[in-house]
């Protein structure tokens, strides 16, 4: 699947420390400014971009910048061709396509190989369809990818302000895109840089970071390895879930989650996924009501999709707190919360108090009962480990 389509952008710049394949690479990610209200809708695209995952069946490390939109989308730049263009992807581990087109048109070079094939994927929130084809793919300065599986988007809808997606989640999440080869799977731009030594693990860290302003360049993606410099003690992983249709995506189980000391949100383990592409954190709506019952006041706001807290109840916030492969990782008030001087930005009622915590549309039991999306990682460092089929967290 995809990112939050809607509310994407950022610029990418580029930081190598090396370029050896037993070197590492780093690159951050890159904050960028909406021209309008992304916040409009943002519940409801990040609830259909749930709705969406759950019906799916079926050398060394380099670092570079990533960047936050509008404090609800982190991107990364990526360069196309030979000599690259440079394009602002959405960074998803929810989807695994990588394609370029819906902002900077797709410009084909010496090194642009129509493959035959039409491609068309769907998203929780939005679409695109085109033509596939191998491409140079440049993630960092001196990490180019030969012969990469890239979309043209010729058509399109929900990426406003971004130039497409960079998919990081399973391979398994390709399948069925390509036309006339339905059943044929397109190796990711992680699955490519490992077969071409460019990286000697196939892992992904994410780090993350609460935006402090509307373009803040606070991200870092690692490609191949972790970044030991982007956390402090060890890294807790888990293994992806067995259970479907979690275990399709980077699916972890959460044992159980409380709020404060007393009030059990999630009573027994169960599935759910992680997902750079969904913004908030999204809970069953069973286990969300068990949450929001717990907050003197809250309620949701109809007109936002988001939950609002009285600010009688504000200081009183307890941490939410998820147990992940025997650690508990807590969000305390602050990350529980949106930031008041943010609401102008989200196009939110400037004096009023939100939640990042909302409802996922559907009552748990389903396979997939909650999203730890951008919000979560705001506050943990992140490990896609596909060698090893883990997810890790660690505290920042």
């Amino acid at each position: 699947m995809q990112s939050f389509s809607a509310l994407l952008r950022a610029v990418l710049l580029v930081t190598v420390t090396s370029v050896s394949a037993s070197s590492f690479f780093r690159i951050p990610l890159t904050k960028l400014a909406p021209t309008n209200s992304y916040l409009a809708g943002l519940p409801d695209a990040d609830r259909a971009r749930a709705a969406f995952l759950k019906g799916f069946a079926s050398g060394g490390s380099t670092t570079v910048p990533a960047s936050n939109l509008a404090y609800v989308q982190y991107t990364t730049s990526v360069g196309v061709g030979s000599p690259p263009t440079y394009y602002n992807l959405v960074v998803d581990t929810g989807s695994s396509n990588t394609f370029v087109g819906t902002g900077i048109p797709y410009v084909r070079t010496s090194t642009s190989i129509f493959t035959g094939e039409d491609v068309n994927v769907t998203y929780g929130s939005g679409y695109f369809s085109g033509l596939e084809y191998f491409d140079q793919v440049t993630l960092a300065p001196g990490f180019a990818i030969t012969n990469q599986s890239i979309g043209d988007a010729l058509s399109y809808a929900d990426f406003e302000g971004v130039d497409g997606i960079v998919g990081v989640g399973p391979v398994i999440l390709t399948e069925g895109t390509l036309s006339p080869s339905t059943d044929e799977l397109i190796p990711t731009v992680m699955n490519n840089a490992l077969s071409q030594g460019l990286i000697t693990e196939e892992i992904l860290g994410v780090s993350f970071a609460p935006a402090t302003s509307y373009n803040d360049t606070n991200g870092a993606l690692t490609y191949g390895g972790i970044d030991s410099s982007l956390y402090i003690g060890e890294i807790t992983y888990t293994p992806v879930t067995a259970t479907y249709p979690a275990g399709y995506y980077w699916g972890v189980n959460v044992t159980d989650a409380t709020y404060g000391s007393t009030t059990t949100v999630i009573p027994t383990s169960t599935a759910g996924i992680v997902d750079t592409g969904t913004t908030l954190v999204l809970l069953a709506d069973n286990f969300f009501e068990s949450y929001m019952r717990a907050i003197p006041g809250a309620r949701i706001d109809e007109s936002t999709g988001l939950m609002t807290v009285p600010k009688s109840s504000v200081s009183k916030i307890q941490p939410l707190n998820f147990t992940i492969g025997g650690t508990v990782f807590s969000l305390d008030a602050a990350a529980q919360l949106i930031p008041i001087d943010q609401n102008t930005a989200w196009g939110l009622s400037a004096n009023t108090q939100y939640g990042i915590v909302s409802y996922l549309g559907t009552n748990s039991g389903e396979g997939l009962d909650f999203i730890i999306g951008q919000k979560f990682m705001e506050k943990y460092y992140a490990v896609f480990d596909t060698d090893s089929n883990r997810v890790g967290f660690a505290y920042t």
